[in-house]
């Protein structure tokens, strides 16, 4: 499965079997998590085995079976950079097989740091839920090209696969609070979503890239 179709498959999904992460699944996720850190600068790191993420509440109505998550940690202001990098090593679970669920705000700060053995001045910004899922879960509500995007004349096909991929990609509460625009080959996008914002922002930008074609067009 390639990244692309791993972006058309991907749901959120909450609640996860027992069955443990292979001793490959783990090293190949560790490694493209490591890849990533060295390249960004990120403090980003795999826990395994470990049920703290949840508390007792939160497990019986919320997420069942959470024992595997990856920690978005960083310095502050690397939000972006942590949404961007999330959504690689997310999609990419993906390829192997796995589910995953990027939870933002809904889990315990202080049982992940401990977990993950975070020091006082890394930042927190959320964790993705990963292992097998007990169902595939399905899509969510969206909306419509035109809302998020306009180009300058006739949108080229690659500027429309972009903006089609970013409609597949998980936000804070589902908002979506994206617009691009674009206009010869360089394409502005922006994320009005509150805290999240800068998470969004990185997010979209890496589905943009992979639906567009990271060789057709510049940031502006």
């Amino acid at each position: 499965m390639t990244i692309k179709e791993a972006m058309e498959v991907r749901h959120t999904v909450r609640r996860y079997t027992d069955r443990p992460l292979s001793r490959e699944t783990v090293s190949r996720l560790e490694e493209r998590i490591a890849e990533n850190n060295a390249r960004y600068g990120l403090g980003m790191r795999l826990v395994t085995e470990n049920t703290a993420a949840f508390q007792a509440a939160l497990k019986l109505v919320l997420a069942k079976g959470v024992r595997n998550y990856i920690v978005l940690a960083g310095s502050a202001g690397e939000e972006e950079r942590l949404g961007y990098c999330g959504c690689d090593v997310m999609l990419y679970a993906q390829t192997l097989g796995l589910n995953t669920w990027w939870v933002g705000g809904t889990y315990s700060r202080r049982g992940v740091r401990r977990g993950a053995g975070l020091a006082e001045d890394q930042r927190l910004a959320g964790i993705i839920a990963v292992g097998y899922g007990a169902a595939q879960g399905g899509p969510h509500r969206s909306k419509r090209p035109e809302d998020i995007s306009s180009y300058c004349g006739g949108a080229p096909d690659w500027f429309t696969r972009g903006v089609e991929a970013v409609l597949l990609a998980p936000t804070a509460l589902n908002k979506q609070a994206f617009q691009i625009t674009g206009q010869g080959d360089t394409v502005k996008m922006t994320c009005d979503n509150g805290i999240f914002s800068g998470i969004d922002l990185g997010i979209g930008k890496y589905h943009f890239e992979e639906g567009a074609g990271r060789e057709n067009f510049r940031w502006a």
